[in-house]
């Protein structure tokens, strides 16, 4: 079948309403990974629709039990068409956060409703919607040419809203079951709701923990200002001298080292909608700034009842700061480089903790897959698309590039106002629609005419 041919059969896939009816079946499903009766939808969403549309794609389907108990167990499917052909490795996650408050209309999360282009419902962004489409796209590509013309193995995991507990344990016991030439994956959003976005990998996170508990209790201000130290005022200059006041990082070692130049090339063209032009490093593009560099943001930050204050000098004081970072940071020693740091100052009496996420990682822009999917999208996209070297939230990207060994694509089909992990989460039927030709014209692709693949990305330069 002709690759237009094949194009027009999902716009009209999208046009019919056949996703939206399949991705109602998928919203109803409450796959809460932190809930006891989430678990108990996570295992019905694997009997019920994942294995069989993965059954559909002629794959064999093997569910794993996670090595980390505190996590959900595992789905995989395989289809080996020749080991002659690329081998494509497909990811996605069940699960989804729980609620956040009440939804809009008396919205039900678990019902999928339409309002104009926006489909409402729990996952519908993320990340069902998102693997619904790659899902769906497979399979046409199958049906168009009976057969694929590469290998397809498809993860799911089923605690990604939790931190993917296990997921790094598990791909390095089965490396083998798991191994490929290339991950392609769909998750977080692209670049705005009209651009097509590329992205290589995510920035990583720690949360960091400053408490300055001084006094058991508080202490009237009239009788002790200005001879008790206040730990709120010590931690508000403990905090300035971290990130000063308009977002720009005071310590070097929470910087990475460099800006690579490919990296910068890549998001020269880059448009940040409606950035704050008085915030963060005046050196950096707000391209640079958002996908590029670290940032260091006050997540929190706590005293006394600021609702009902009293004349007193609080007893203790605390914020939980987030350092969003990029691959090439050294993150080893981040609470002794902070402790070290607030002492030289003379805060030692502030307390460091420090609680990591994901770890920041992406594939070198200057890898051949990399160049090979962006002029496989740019021929069919309607608006040359964004290559992001990372997105600036956090993915468990490292699992493939570190453990694994792959180079990542990553082609999201939500948008930024998605209102993922809030209420009126919701997929924009036009970015579903354009995300169902993208995948559907990569996964063609890479039946037709792949690089030559490559086992291990890190030998590609930035």
């Amino acid at each position: 079948m002709a690759v237009m041919e094949l194009l027009g059969q999902a716009r009209a896939h999208v046009d019919s309403g056949a996703l939206f009816a399949e991705l109602a079946g998928l919203v109803a499903y409450p796959t809460v990974s932190d809930a006891a009766d989430g678990r108990a939808a996570i295992q019905a969403y694997f009997d019920e629709v994942l294995t069989p549309a993965l059954t559909a794609l002629g794959c064999e389907v093997t569910q794993h039990v996670n090595p980390d108990p505190a996590g959900g167990p595992f789905l995989v499917g395989v289809r080996l068409e020749s080991a002659e052909l690329p081998t494509l490795l497909c990811y996605g996650h069940a699960d989804v956060v729980g609620e956040a408050g009440p939804w809009g209309e008396g919205r039900d999360p678990w019902t999928l409703t339409a309002d104009g282009d926006r489909w409402y419902g729990r996952g519908t962004a993320d990340n069902k919607g998102q693997h619904l489409i790659n899902l769906t796209a497979l399979r046409l590509v199958l049906a168009g040419r009976g057969r694929l013309g590469f290998n397809l193995k498809f993860l799911f995991e089923t605690g990604e809203e939790i931190g993917s507990p296990g997921l790094a344990e598990f791909a390095a016991q089965e490396k083998e079951l798991l191994a490929a030439d290339v991950l392609i994956a769909s998750d977080g959003p692209r670049l705005d709701a009209a651009t097509p976005t590329l992205f290589l990998g995510a920035r990583g996170g720690i949360r960091i923990g400053l408490d300055v508990d001084l006094h058991p209790g508080g202490h009237h201000s009239g009788n002790w200002g200005g001879v008790l130290r206040n730990p709120a005022t010590t931690l508000a200059g403990a905090i300035a001298s971290l990130v000063d006041g308009h977002g720009r990082v005071q310590v070097p070692e929470l910087l990475p080292p460099e800006l690579p130049r490919s990296v910068r090339e890549a998001l020269a063209h880059v448009v940040v909608p409606e950035p704050d032009d008085t915030w963060g490093d005046p050196r950096l593009t707000p391209a640079e700034r958002l996908y590029g560099w670290n940032t260091l943001e006050v997540l929190s930050l706590a005293a006394a009842d600021v609702d009902r204050p009293v004349n007193a000098i609080p007893g203790r004081a605390r914020a939980v700061l987030q350092l969003r970072y990029v691959a090439g940071t050294d993150v080893g020693r981040i609470a002794p480089v902070l402790r070290e740091h607030l002492a030289a100052r003379g805060f030692p009496m502030v307390s460091v903790t420090t609680e990591a996420g994901f770890r920041a990682s992406r594939t070198p822009v200057g890898n051949p897959w990399v160049s090979w999917a962006r002029t496989a999208l740019n021929e069919v996209a309607d608006r040359p698309v964004a290559l992001l070297p990372n997105f600036g939230g956090g993915l468990p990207n490292h699992v493939f590039t570190d453990v694994l060994g792959l180079a990542t694509l990553w082609l999201p089909h939500s948008y930024p106002g998605c209102n993922q992990h809030a209420p009126d989460e919701h997929l924009l039927a036009p970015v579903a629609r354009e995300g169902l030709v993208l995948a559907t014209a990569l996964f063609d692709a890479l039946g037709s005419a792949p690089p030559a693949h490559q086992k291990n990305p890190s030998g590609w330069s930035e």
